[in-house]
């Protein structure tokens, strides 16, 4: 009898608990075989003579080098590099009237669950920050059984039906003659795929956003993408999109940025991750639905069931159902993180399917993966997989199985074991929904709209936004090597925007269109522009700069300012070790130039102290450090001798004209300055307030004349 036998409902360590029969420490213990027998020497094989050939009977041997070359399972065709950790679900009120799931009734249950980010087109081994969609998959271990959130951070998808899906996959993965290149859709075949199918146009424009080179997992939205129903106890039915909402607000990285730490920490957003939830700053997310009533289906002028089309959300608001929160890291990455196995068809009673045809074929799709990738139908019994509801079937053998199932009963009905195990009458029932049509190999007429929501998008965007899709377009179309195909994208996307077509003519070296473009469509949707986001400091990372001779009262009051406000603070330095106060206090250096980089960090402070400033100005890494964020558009602060670091570095237009004895702050485009201070509280406050912005993106148009 497991624990949910046992308590009835599940709770936030349910799964924590599930685990720990099947998790074991090895630290003080004395090495063995597989078969429990211990090994005196694990160094040497056994040979004939210390020189002469190693013997085969040597049983510790064969073993250990069987098991290496048998570690590695086939990574993921997609969605190969992630991410794994766990956390709990509670939800805010019973959604009684709209679903029976049973995980959305009561507030006070915890649902234990197991999110997944990821990374799409890369392989197991590529980086982090690529420009890419990125997985959010979420299973829940509920009372009923596993149901599996299978997410993206974008809310559409590249193909409308999913037998398009391997073309799609083959022309965005490397090309075949050479595996070139990684992790990146800049090359010719994605690009011919995405002019000979026009239904790509809304998602490349989220793909060519700030939406794609996100600032961690923590600061991303998750969408369901696919249209799913929701069906009461009375059986009612509403068509359903889910939301998971970061209440960090959405957040991203710049290109040059995302670029450099691909180099740099190619893990950045995995460490990023890790590290938070070891600090103990857990991340939450806000689980939303947009919910439609069945006679609403058609009151759009798109349809709701074409996976290439948002919901907007001034049309059809988000309701906010409930809270999830990731508190917990993963023991072992191999057993948790690349042994589970993900579904959209893994439902519980109260959550059903629609018609939409991309949803179809993953139901097919997510299944067959798993049989091959993990070894056999048993996958379930993966420990990370099992579920806490009971598991009695008919189900046996096969490859992995690791129940023993009792009795001489494999089949239903049956006399011999009184019809057990039986179909329940609260078990699982599909909708009723009444389905007719001849066999035909088509679309719907109202899925051949491929344009109207892209402009929508492109509405929606601030000028900053259109100037990062442009430069996007750059990049990506720039890389393509077939100047047909780059014409192809010109002429495609003058029916999104004319003026877009015409910017991506200029940078792509195509001819501009003939004839003006666009779709005519004049609405916006705000809830789509990343700058109407949640700010906050929480969880930022703050460079300090500082050598020997520092401020020792401006650094720790710094320090502890940020403390406060839940942001994290590090100082940087030539070298490790201690550093020494202009008055002898010590403090420790986290990081030095060679191990960090300002692309790790929210925002840098520069602390007074003449001896640590004049130091900081002969140090062309320190230097380079404020060029970059500067570049890159971060906070930038500094107090009294810090400043004069400011005016030794290539920034324009800031802090070069202040007088010596000008004790009054400046924020100018994001950097603060003041001197002649003793107490730093309220620059702190400032610098903390500007830190919440993520940003300054006024300052792009300066930044060109500053080096990166």
């Amino acid at each position: 009898m497991n624990q949910v036998e046992q308590q009835g409902k599940p709770n936030a360590s349910s799964k924590q608990q599930q685990l720990e029969p099947y998790t074991q420490s090895h630290a003080n213990e004395e090495l063995t075989t597989n078969q429990g027998v211990k090994v005196s020497n694990t160094d040497d094989s056994l040979k004939a003579g210390s020189r002469g050939p190693t013997l085969m009977e040597d049983f510790h041997f064969r073993e250990k080098m069987t098991h290496f070359d048998h570690e590695r399972i086939p990574e993921r065709v997609v969605h190969a590099r992630g991410f794994g950790v766990h956390g709990y679900f509670q939800c805010y009120e019973s959604m009684a009237e709209y679903t029976k799931a049973k995980f959305l009734q009561d507030p006070s249950v915890q649902t234990p669950v197991f999110v997944r980010f990821s990374t799409v087109v890369g392989s197991r081994g590529s980086a982090d920050t690529a420009r890419d969609v990125r997985g959010f998959a979420t299973k829940f271990y509920t009372e009923d059984g596993n149901y599996d959130l299978v997410a993206n951070n974008i809310p559409v998808f590249f193909i409308q039906d999913a037998i398009k899906f391997p073309d799609m996959v083959h022309a965005i993965k490397p090309e075949p003659h050479n595996e070139i290149p990684q992790a990146s859709a800049a090359h010719d075949t994605f690009w011919d795929f995405v002019t000979s199918h026009t239904e790509t146009a809304h998602m490349i424009m989220w793909l060519l956003s700030d939406r794609a080179i996100p600032r961690s997992f923590r600061m991303m939205e998750g969408f369901g993408v696919n249209t799913f129903r929701f069906v009461n106890e009375q059986g009612k039915s509403r068509f359903v999109k889910f939301h998971w909402k970061p209440l960090l607000g959405i957040h991203s990285l710049v290109w040059d940025e995302a670029q450099k730490l691909a180099g740099k920490d190619p893990d950045y957003h995995r460490r990023d991750l890790w590290n938070v939830i070891t600090e103990g700053n857990y991340p939450e997310f806000e689980l939303g639905v947009q919910m439609l009533e069945e006679e609403q289906e058609f009151s759009f002028d798109f349809d709701i069931l074409d996976p290439t089309k948002i919901w907007p959300e001034e049309l059809v608001p988000v309701k906010r159902i409930g809270k999830m929160t990731l508190n917990r890291n993963v023991e072992n990455f191999f057993a948790e993180t690349e042994q589970v196995a993900f579904h959209p068809g893994h439902v519980v009673p109260g959550i059903d399917f629609s018609n939409d045809p991309l949803l179809q074929g993953r139901l097919f799709s997510y299944l067959d993966t798993q049989l091959l990738r993990l070894g056999g139908p048993n996958f379930a019994e993966i420990p990370i997989n099992r579920p806490l509801a009971p598991v009695h079937n008919n189900q046996r053998d096969g490859f992995h199985r690791m129940t023993i199932d009792r009795g001489r009963v494999s089949y239903f009905p049956n006399h011999l074991q009184s019809n057990s195990p039986q179909p329940s009458a609260n078990g699982y029932v599909h909708y009723a929904e009444k389905v007719e049509g001849k066999k035909v190999r088509e679309r719907s007429q109202s899925f051949q709209d491929h344009y109207s929501q892209a402009t929508l998008f492109w509405n929606s965007m601030t000028p900053t936004e259109k100037q990062h899709i442009i430069d996007a377009f750059y990049f990506e179309v720039g890389s393509v090597q077939d100047k047909s195909i780059r014409q192809r994208v010109v002429d495609m996307f003058n029916n999104v925007d004319g003026e877009l077509a015409n910017q991506i003519a200029q940078g792509v070296g195509a001819t501009p269109p003939t004839t003006p473009g666009g779709t005519g469509v004049t609405a916006s949707s705000p809830a789509v522009s990343v700058m109407n986001s949640v700010q906050s400091a929480k969880t930022r990372k703050v460079a300090i700069l500082a050598e020997d001779g520092f401020n020792y009262q401006e650094v720790t009051q710094m320090i502890q300012a940020l403390r406060t406000e839940g942001v994290k603070a590090e100082i940087i330095s030539k070298n490790l070790g201690m550093i020494t106060s202009a008055d002898g206090l010590q403090l420790e250096v986290d990081k030095n130039y060679v191990t960090t980089g300002s692309i790790m960090y929210d925002a840098v402070y520069v602390a007074g102290g003449l001896q640590s400033i004049n130091t900081l100005r002969t140090h062309g890494d320190a230097i380079h450090f404020i060029n970059e964020a500067f570049k890159h558009c971060k906070t930038i602060g500094a107090t009294n001798e810090g400043v004069d670091l400011l005016n030794a570095s290539q920034i324009m237009g800031v802090t070069t004209a202040m007088p010596e004895s000008q004790a009054q702050l400046v924020n100018e485009l994001g950097v603060l300055t003041v001197r002649n201070i003793s107490n730093i509280t309220d620059f702190s406050n400032s610098f903390i307030q500007a830190v919440s912005q993520h940003r300054h993106w006024g300052r792009e148009m300066q930044k060109g004349s500053v080096p990166g």
